[in-house]
C-alpha cells in the first residue's frame, strides 16, 4: 500500500525569468512534459535581472511596469504584509554573450 500526503510537481520560483527572457519557459515545458509533448526550446533570447516585489514595493507596480524592457508580474494576493513577497520584476537587456 502506498500513502501519499501531498505531490506538488512544480517548477522552481528562481526560474520566473524563464518566462520572459527564453524562447520556452519552463513553465511551458512542464506542461509540455506532463501533456506528452515535445519539449520546447529553453534558448535564451535576452539577458534577465529579476527582482522580488516585497511588501509595499508592489505598490509601485504601475512605474515599474513603464520602464522599457521591465516585465512586471504580481501574484494576485491582496494583502500586502511586510516580508510577503507579492510578485516580481524582470528586467531584460540585449545579450552580452551567446547562449549555452
Amino acid at each position: 500500500m502506498l500513502l501519499v500526503n501531498e505531490i506538488a510537481p512544480r517548477v522552481h520560483n528562481s526560474g520566473h525569468w524563464t518566462r520572459d527572457a527564453c524562447v520556452c519557459s519552463q513553465f511551458e515545458n512542464h506542461i509540455r512534459a506532463i501533456a506528452g509533448w515535445p519539449l520546447g526550446s529553453v534558448s535564451r533570447h535576452s539577458d534577465a535581472v529579476m527582482t522580488n516585489l516585497i511588501g509595499e514595493e508592489a505598490e509601485d507596480w504601475q512605474a515599474l511596469a513603464g520602464e522599457n524592457n521591465c516585465c512586471v508580474t504580481l501574484y494576485g494576493k491582496r494583502e500586502i504584509r511586510p516580508g510577503r513577497k507579492m510578485g516580481h520584476v524582470t528586467r531584460l537587456q540585449p545579450l552580452t554573450k551567446a547562449p549555452c
